[in-house]
Order: structure tokens, then sequence, then C-alpha cells
């Protein structure tokens, strides 16, 4: 079963956007449904998509390990009173 979703976009923005899909043999609506499948599956992060931030997708992945590890508190060392606790920390790494 399936639902449908409205809202509210700038005309031009979604002129360029269907055009977009159609250049590359799909529908907006199929590019919407992707993104929404991806997101989901945390295969998106919105905050990555910003384009100034050009990233391939091998450090999208990495950079989406991360962020999951972060969200599960995985990791994740310190904090540390001083820097010489945090030095005496990565010391002990190698």
């Amino acid at each position: 079963m399936t639902t449908q979703v409205i809202f509210r976009i700038d005309k031009k923005i979604k002129a360029r956007a269907q055009k977009k899909a159609k250049d590359s043999g799909l529908t907006f609506s199929d590019i919407l449904q992707m993104a929404t499948y991806a997101y989901v599956k945390n295969d998106f992060e919105p905050v990555l998509m910003r384009r100034e931030e050009k990233l391939n997708i091998k450090t999208r992945r990495e950079l989406m390990k991360i962020s999951g590890d972060i969200r599960n508190g995985k990791n994740l060392y310190g904090p540390f009173n001083s820097a010489e606790k945090m030095d005496k920390f990565l010391n002990s790494l190698t």
C-alpha cells in the first residue's frame, strides 16, 4: 500500500528537478522515492548534500559510518581534562 506526500517547493526548483530527472530517464517522483528510501536506510545524510561540499562516495560512506558511531555512542573517547591526558591516551594507541 502506498500513500501520497504533498509538500511545497519553489516552482523554479521543481521545474529544474523535473528536467534533470527526465534527462536521467526518471520521473521526479522516482527521485523523491529513492531519496526517501535512502534516508530511511541511513544511506542519505541531508547535511552532506550542501552544494559547497563535493564529497566522493568513499568519503560520504565514511562520514555516514562516523555519524552512526556518534549516534550509537561507539568509538568515542574523552572528554579529557587536560591536553596532557589526551596526549597520553593518543600515544598509548601507537
